[in-house]
Order: C-alpha cells, then structure tokens, then sequence
C-alpha cells in the first residue's frame, strides 16, 4: 500500500478534541477528497477541557473559517489578554501573565535590562507598568491588536474565554457542514492487522463495523486506540507536577462585566481557576491527593465561590504526563488521549490544535513511513517537556514557606533544560530559548519578575544609557501605553457590540 492515498479517517470520540480535528481536517484535507467519519457515543461523558485558551485560538479559528465573533456569540465566551496569579509567591501578593511584550529595547539591548538597570535606582516602577495587554486587562477594556504597530509597545493579543460543550457543539455543525459523518455509538471491539499491526477496524456495540485507513484517538483519559489497541504506555511526570486530582464547579456570574482575564489562585494544594464567562463562571480547584483529601478540596472551592453553583462538583483524577508515542502505526493520539498537562496555563487546546498542525503537515500515504511517526513524535514529545518546564517553573519559584505542598514543590530539582534556563537568567538577565518552546521571553519575564527572581546584574550594554535619560524614556513609555488605553471600550461594550446583545 505504500504511495497509495489515504482514503478514510476515522476520529475514535468527540468533544473538543473530536471536533477540533474533524472541522481542521475537513478544511486543510478537502482536496484529497477522503472521508472523514467521527465515531462518539453521547452516553459517554466529556471532561470538557478548554475554557480558556491562549491566543493561538484564533489561527484555529482561521484555518477554519469561523469568525472570532460567532465563537463569542455562541459560546457565551469573552475575552482574555492573560492570566493573574494571587499568592503565587506569597499570601497577598498577586501578578499577571500578559499575552504582549513589554517596553521597547534600544541600541540591540532587549527592555529588561533597561528596566532591571532602572528597577536598580529604583526608579523603573512595576514590569506591568510597561506592557499594554496588562493594562487593558487590569482596565477591563478591549482593543484589537493592530496590524502594524509601531513599536513593541503596541505588540499584543488576546485569546478567548468559552463554554466548551457550546463550543464543541459549534464545530460538530461546523464539520457536519462540511461533510464529515457522525456516528453516534459506543466501541466494543477493535481490530489490529495480524501481520503489519495496523488498526483496521472497530466493532460497534450494534454490531456495526467501522473501517479506516487512518485513525484520530480523541476518546480521552480512556486512550481507547493509542493506549488500549496499540499498547503505548504512559510516561508519568508527577515527580515534577504531583497535582493529581481537580473538582470543577460553575456558579452564576457576578454582576457587572466579566473580566478581561483569567485567575489562579495558590491554595493550600495547588491552584483554584477562576474562568469568566458571560452566563457564568468557571471555578475549579487542581490539587495534590497526598496533601488534600477529596472533600477538603470539594469544600474549599465551595466556600470560595462568587455565586450560587450551577452544577453538582465534578471530580477529576489524572497523572500528569504523555504516551510514550502521539503516532503510533496509522494511529494518532490528541487531547487527553496523547497525554495531560493540568490547565494552569490553559493549553489544552493549543496542545490539540499544534498537534493537528503537524498531522496535517506530516500527512502520510497508506504506506504510513514510520520517519514520518518519528517526527511528529519527536516534536510532540519537545512541545510536552518545554510546558512542563514553564509549568513546573510556577511551583518551584513559590515563596510559601511552612506549606508542606509548597515546601515540597520547592525542594524538587527542576529538569536539566529549566535548570539552564534559569542559570543563565539568573546570572546575566538572558533567555535561553529552546526548540518548540510554546511560551516566548516575555512570558518568562512574567514569571521571574512575578516571583521576584531577578538577576544579580543586569547587562553592561544597558550602561549606554544614562540613568536621568532612561527614567525620562520609561516615563514616555508610559504615557504612550496611557494613550493607546484611551482609545479602547470597555469590555463589557465590546461584547454586547460584538454579539449582538
């Protein structure tokens, strides 16, 4: 069968993942004219992963045709220019994670050094001071990224806050539209090729069987084809990131506009997420069992919530970590399926789309060249450990002494590639940036200055620039960001416009 087109693929469940890869194959697949049939059973539940999202959002929504304002209008959604952290580094303290740069450098030196040179004389103010999307969302106001801006000052995005049943739901009519096939039906069987141990079928509780040339595993936590039919097995990371149970719960929304941004507050086990839709709120609480029982956990977020619950508490139990292999023979695992990073930094869904991305870029023919495996392998296995780092980083920096889950996550060794990125920020203010890194420099930024880690010394390049003159350039900075802020709307109005409400 080598060089012989694949003609059919087969997408094992639904919810997020099951309908990100049908509406995206769909679209960048349609000239090769295959079939493309999503197999989910409705008596199954969804762990309805994604509410909130990075800004890789909206390439998704591109590549798929489907406008930013029918996603908000039909999934209750809003927008979010990044995440605020409370008690991350210490009771009472709080920081934000912004999607935007920060400042603008000069002479071939980057702004942080400026700012640590400044911050030095104590004279430069608060990181947060010199970035836009920080300002926007602490604001509560929209304004839409421009096209060419004029510095960096002006460089920053957005991402979207959603309902993610509504939003599965949007991209099932979506595919729907555009020719995919539901089935509606539970697995029973599934069938591998006695001589090349390809998947070839699967039998249906009615007695139905599905061919396939190529197979999508979304069916969740269950790994039903990767993990199950194809016997990959787990690689376990909770050494690094022991949270291993959540319980979720929305409440009614609290009067007056949701914000601009999502909040993860530390608690006594882990974090609790704050999501602000427009008909409610999403709240949830990711913890540690070997530190805090099931009830505990369920009682804590209960007491901590803004409204009246919505829903009965749903608990969750997971392990950190991925399969071994995302591609295995002509199986491709997505979601939960391939493995599970917990949402601190909400990307679950940009872990779908890029692997969607390469699939498509990797796309085989029915001879399925295990080179090809061995990339997309290669790379999902880099994307996973570069955000367990960035992850990890967030516990490691905490200042919460005399917490026995703290204290421990503290006491950990980061990972060889983290230690060296933080040797080298540490010492001398710089970034080491690695391949298939998701988040950039100025994300880093946000964590080493929100944790209070600076380095001992900024760069000498900075010397170039005097004090005074600085002071007096960090001062324009800041009226530019004032300026731009002025020009926007308020969140709330933005919505209401955009949405038709």
């Amino acid at each position: 069968m080598a060089h012989e087109p694949v003609r059919s693929i087969v997408i094992v469940g639904g919810g997020t993942a099951g309908w990100m890869a049908a509406t995206y194959c769909a679209r960048r697949l349609a000239h090769l004219k295959l079939t493309i049939t999503v197999v989910e059973s409705s008596a199954i539940g969804t762990v309805g992963v994604g509410e909130a999202t990075v800004p890789a959002i909206r390439d998704f929504l591109r590549a798929i045709d489907l406008g930013e304002s029918d996603v908000l209008r039909e999934t209750e959604g809003t927008i979010k220019y990044g995440i605020r952290f409370d008690g991350w580094r210490e009771d009472g303290h709080r920081f934000f994670h912004p999607f935007g740069l920060y400042g603008v450098g000069s002479g071939g030196v980057a702004f942080h050094h400026y700012w640590l040179k400044l911050n030095a004389a104590r004279q430069a103010g608060p990181l947060a001071d010199y970035c836009l999307a920080t300002q926007l969302a602490r604001h509560g106001r929209f304004l839409p990224p421009a096209d060419q801006p004029a510095n960096d000052l002006g460089v920053f995005d957005f991402a979207l806050h959603f309902d993610a049943a509504k939003f599965a739901q949007l991209l099932r009519r979506l595919a729907l539209a555009n020719g995919v096939t539901h089935i509606d039906a539970r697995i029973d069987h599934v069938a591998r090729d006695g001589e090349t141990g390809l998947l070839q079928a699967v039998t249906l509780a009615d007695g139905r069987e599905i061919a396939g040339d190529l197979w999508i595993d979304c069916s969740g936590f269950r790994s039903l084809l990767l993990g199950d039919a194809m016997g990959v097995p787990y690689v376990d990371w909770r050494h690094w990131l022991p949270c291993d149970r959540a319980v979720a719960i929305p409440c009614v929304a609290t009067p007056g506009d949701p914000l601009p941004y999502t909040i993860a507050t530390a608690r006594t086990a882990g974090w609790q997420w704050r999501i602000p839709l427009r008909h409610r709120t999403g709240n949830g609480y990711v913890y540690c069992s070997d530190h805090l029982s099931d009830d505990e956990a369920e009682a804590t977020l209960l007491g901590t919530l803004e409204g009246e619950p919505l829903a009965a508490p749903n608990r969750l139990r997971f392990t950190t970590g991925h399969r071994a292999r995302f591609w295995d023979g002509n199986v491709v695992g997505l979601g939960l399926a391939s493995g599970f990073l917990e949402p601190l930094e909400s990307t679950s869904i940009s872990l779908i789309q890029s692997g969607l991305e390469r699939f498509v870029a990797l796309f085989p023919d029915r001879g399925f060249d295990p080179r090809l495996a061995a990339t997309y392998n290669r790379q999902s296995v880099l994307e996973f450990e570069r955000l367990r780092d960035f992850l990890f980083l967030h516990y490691w920096s905490n200042r919460r002494d005399g917490e026995p889950f703290w204290d421990r996550m503290r006491g950990i060794e980061p990972p060889e590639g983290l230690q060296v990125k933080i040797d080298a920020w540490r010492s001398g203010g710089e970034f080491v940036r690695y391949e298939w890194d998701t988040f950039q420099d100025h994300s880093w930024l946000s964590m080493y200055a929100g944790f209070g880690d600076l380095p001992a010394r900024h760069s000498p390049l900075a010397d170039q620039c005097e004090t005074a003159d600085l002071a007096g350039t960090f001062a324009r900075m800041r009226e530019a960001i004032g300026r731009t802020l002025a020009l926007s709307e308020p969140h709330g109005d933005f919505l209401r416009r955009s949405v038709g409400a």
